[in-house]
């Protein structure tokens, strides 16, 4: 394994940090850094000064705004944005419909929204995820009826992350009640302002509204809005959750927020010896962690990840909860007053530590859970 990066990779990198903390406006850059909430515009802004550049959709096919770079370039592109606190591209536009057009849509769709899915013109949601169904996808029941030229579409999703910023979304229906179930499920994508499509926020436990139910009540569908083949959905379900596991463990950022707390707990990190030795091994796992990153690059082919790659969605969001709960201790008192304003005498970072480490619980879960992560582990990695 080589360790060290060439001359033209250091090259690379260097150019993709000084893109990263000129081009990028410094306020929404200090927003990623102190953890504070984005805006809907901040995100819109950002992926736009990226895509002006051609780096928003890097992965996708060169025909439609891709790169064409190796997947070390691609590691250091995602690396070298993390640190500089840049939010990465919209992942509902950039890591999962876009690529799903590239490879299952027709010229006419990719002609009508990939220019727009890559520079964040339109808002995708993800409607997957359904009451009932937990983490049996194959057992949805949203139903899409054909009548004539459209489809009728009825039913609900759930946990859809920032669907009330939501211009489209695209889900997946049972379009063959009698076929074995993974065999009856289609894709769609859906206007968001059509009559009949609801979304309601969930509050989070955090306080926060991230995520939402949607309802469909015979929302009326063009034909043509089908993704891939009738019943195809399964496939591209597989193929689209590929693309969403990675970079669901971003190692950089987990370092640069240690690093933060470091230094805004500075006065409390000097009079314990305890905490100090945490952030030792914290610091010590997540170069470990970087090292395991870059053999994951190295040796990923075709675009394909490592199975190794699963290492670093269950290593990567462990020691993000674990950061984050370090920051909970190291605030004491303070952490429970997450309904202060700005005229406390409080410390942001200390009142953002609860809320913050309540989010982070989802990591354990989303892009395919922990558990998940450990069987794949233990069947392509160790062989059991």
């Amino acid at each position: 394994m080589r360790l060290q990066l060439s001359e033209d990779d250091r090259a690379f990198r260097e150019e993709m940090r000084r893109f990263f903390t000129t081009e990028v406006p410094e306020e929404i850059r200090q927003t990623v850094i102190e953890g504070r909430e984005l805006s809907k515009e901040q995100i819109v802004e950002a992926m736009r000064v990226m895509n002006g550049a051609g780096l928003a959709v890097p992965h996708w096919p060169e025909e439609y705004g891709g790169r064409g770079w190796s997947d070390l370039q691609r590691h250091l592109w995602y690396d070298e944005m993390q640190r500089a606190g840049v939010p990465p591209p919209l992942a509902f536009n950039a890591s999962m419909i876009g690529p799903v057009l590239t490879q299952f849509g027709t010229q006419e769709q990719k002609d009508r929204f990939l220019p727009a899915t890559a520079n964040l013109d339109i808002w995708w949601a993800q409607g997957f995820s359904e009451p009932d169904a937990g983490s049996d996808l194959a057992s949805l029941r949203t139903s899409a009826v054909r009548d004539g030229d459209e489809w009728v579409v009825n039913g609900q999703k759930t946990w859809t992350t920032l669907g009330q910023h939501a211009d489209w979304i695209f889900m997946l229906v049972r379009t063959d009640p009698e076929a074995k179930k993974q065999r009856g499920i289609s894709m769609l994508l859906i206007d968001m302002s059509l009559p009949g499509v609801e979304v309601r926020p969930i509050e989070l436990i955090d306080g926060g509204h991230e995520v939402n139910e949607v309802w469909f009540d015979d929302v009326r569908v063009p034909g043509d809005l089908l993704v891939g083949e009738l019943n195809q959905g399964w496939t591209i379900a597989k193929f689209l959750l590929g693309n969403e596991r990675v970079g669901v463990a971003p190692v950089t950022a987990t370092k640069r927020a240690l690093a933060r707390l470091k230094e805004v707990a500075a006065d409390v990190v000097a009079d314990d010896p305890l905490a100090r030795a945490r952030i030792a091994e914290l610091e010590n796992e997540l170069l470990a962690l970087e090292l395991t990153a870059l053999r994951v690059a190295a040796h990923s082919t075709d675009g394909e990840p490592h199975p190794a790659s699963s290492v670093l969605k269950l290593k990567g969001s462990e020691l993000q909860q674990a950061v984050s709960e370090l920051a909970v201790d190291l605030a004491g008192p303070g952490s429970l007053a997450s309904g202060a304003d700005d005229d406390s005498a409080l410390a942001s970072w200390q009142r953002g530590s609860t809320p913050r480490y309540l989010n982070l619980r989802k990591a354990s879960i989303y892009g395919g859970s922990n558990e998940i992560q450990r069987q794949i582990i233990a069947s392509r990695i160790l062989g059991l």
